[in-house]
């Protein structure tokens, strides 16, 4: 019967995968062999005009939706088309189809019942970077469940599923969630039919806790009346129970007490934050993805020895700045050392003196070695405490301009590794005419270059779009070939985009900054940090500027 049910022209009914009260989830197919997956939703459309209010609602939630892929996430389905079925006139929202087991497959037979920590780890950290990506465009989920996380078994990426309760109106959500929504994962204020940012954080939690413990905080015994009920007043009331406990508990008896030790090697941090998303009032979660993953990469940095890595951080830069007044007097005490060359002494001749002509004492020599060793372990060191604090404080990172903009050049130098012969000379063929103002043959060959995948091609071709200078690419277009190849570890690339994502809600830095103002893009503080760190580390001097600027910019 699912093949005679008609989604639309050109869309073909591949049959049902799972059906629901928040509607039905279809395998669908384009032309030729893609596939697809179609959610159709319960409530008819009576009339295609904004008189039909489940219509004017429909609209304006497929609106917002098609924000969440204005830029590609890698943890987020991608939402292809929308529209009207041809057989009951039942709105629908077509995805992308992930070929993979989703998280509730992998905590069954023949899987172990719990993940591991290092596995829970990786969808905690994807699944906030997707909530993260959806909610700074202003979209709730509200359906976040173990079955709609699904691992891609092409990308190795856990990703985030089925948006059908984001367009349903607040009377629709209320009823359908009343009697067929996953109950165990949905947050108590979502039995008024009430969905917040905080509401996703709540399901999170929920989902972090099955996976560690092997069963979620409130299970549900039976889908009957008076289970959901008992499921929902716990929701409300009942602290969640001790999830270190429940998966000791979980732990298959057959492995090994070594095996079953590590398993319960759970960080102290990662608990915390499980709970406080689970807390019964919104108010007490993370206020929105945003907030959440940033936490998490916090967190994932730096452990739960965070304020004793810091104060050993302090420690050592206290330590170099006494080393370096050390080694300022050792330098006075080498100039000021009588310099005799032949029989003649001159001012000169005393400063200019070569290590040959004057000796220290031995023991002087041996300090100024261990002194110079000493000082580049340092340097290496507050190098990462400047991550450490780009990522552990975001707020107040737009409160002022940075006191450099990005002026990456208009052609970076090319990484000979990367490059053949022939690359070589077109890309310096394609700087000559870039730096004549003949863009348009600068273009043909910063095209034929991304097309090979040569980084400075790609890199140049890029951006120049996002600076209005290349018609050929859209905003999105141009700011998904940066970000391939800032992923392929280009470092104008990486700098680039770290940029761009920090400062992407302030046009008059973005326009002092080689005009990068043409395109709308999502403000990303934290992964923008991220790369600028990497860039920074790779040798890159401006993003190493860039990074300090947003040290000495933050609020202390």
């Amino acid at each position: 019967m699912g093949k005679i049910f008609t989604i639309a022209e050109g869309l073909e009914n591949m049959g049902a995968l799972r059906s629901g009260g928040q509607g039905s989830v279809y395998r669908g197919r384009r032309m030729g062999e893609i596939i697809t997956a179609i959610k159709i939703l319960p409530t008819p459309i009576h009339s295609e005009t904004t008189a039909d209010k489940n219509y004017l609602q429909f609209q304006n939630e497929v609106q917002k939706l098609r924000k969440v892929n204005e830029h590609h996430n890698p943890h987020v389905a991608t939402i292809l088309n929308s529209g009207i079925t041809e057989s009951g006139n039942f709105p629908y929202i077509e995805m992308e189809f992930i070929e993979g087991p989703d998280l509730a497959d992998l905590l069954q037979p023949p899987h172990p019942p719990v993940f591991t920590v290092k596995e829970t780890l990786k969808v905690a950290m994807q699944l906030s970077d997707a909530l993260a990506h959806c909610h700074q465009v202003g979209v709730r989920h509200g359906d976040i469940k173990s079955n709609n996380v699904k691992y891609n078994k092409r990308t190795g990426n856990y990703v985030l599923l089925d948006f059908g309760l984001a367009i349903m109106s607040d009377e629709q959500r209320r009823t359908s969630m009343r009697h067929a929504g996953a109950i165990e994962f949905m947050a108590p204020e979502q039995n008024e039919g009430v969905m917040l940012f905080e509401t996703d954080v709540y399901s999170f939690g929920v989902i972090l806790f099955e996976l560690l413990a092997g069963s979620v905080p409130f299970p549900l015994k039976d889908n009957g009346e008076t289970s959901r009920n008992v499921v929902r007043m716990a929701q409300m009331e009942t602290p969640p129970p001790d999830l270190l406990q429940l998966r000791k508990a979980a732990l298959p008896k057959d492995w090994s007490d070594e095996k079953r030790c590590e398993a319960m090697e759970v960080p102290q941090w990662l608990v915390n934050m499980i709970y406080r998303c689970l807390e019964k009032q919104p108010a007490k979660r993370f206020p929105n993805g945003m907030e959440l993953h940033a936490h998490m990469v916090r967190n994932s940095i730096l452990g739960d020895n965070k304020s004793e890595w810091l104060e050993r951080v302090q420690i050592l830069q206290q330590e170099n700045e006494r080393l370096l007044r050390e080694n300022e007097r050792y330098r006075k005490q080498l100039q000021s050392a009588p310099v005799t060359a032949g029989s003649v002494t001159t001012p000169v001749q005393n400063v200019q003196t070569s290590a040959a002509a004057v000796a220290p004492p031995p023991d002087s020599r041996k300090k100024g070695i261990t002194i110079g060793a000493v000082l580049l372990a340092l340097l290496v060191v507050i190098v990462i405490g400047g991550l450490v604090y780009v990522l552990l404080s975001d707020a107040g990172v737009n409160k002022q301009k940075p006191a450099i903009a990005d002026n990456s050049p208009q052609t970076p130098a090319p990484d000979p590794e990367l490059v053949d012969d022939e690359s070589s000379v077109q890309l310096t063929e394609a700087r000559v005419y870039l730096a004549s103002n003949k863009m348009s043959q600068a273009l043909t060959i910063y095209k034929r270059l991304a097309e090979k995948k040569v980084p400075e091609g790609m890199y140049m071709y890029s951006t120049l779009a996002l600076k209005n200078r290349n018609p050929e690419l859209t905003c999105r277009q141009a700011f998904d070939l940066l970000l391939e190849t800032a992923s392929k570890g280009y470092a104008p690339a990486k700098r680039t985009a770290g940029f761009l994502f920090t400062y992407a809600n302030d046009p008059e830095t973005l326009r002092q900054s080689n005009y990068y103002d043409r395109c709308n893009l999502a403000r990303n503080p934290v992964r923008g940090s991220r790369l600028l760190m990497e860039a920074m580390i790779q040798g890159d001097t401006i993003a190493a500027r860039l990074v300090d600027d947003l040290n000495r910019k933050r609020p202390r």
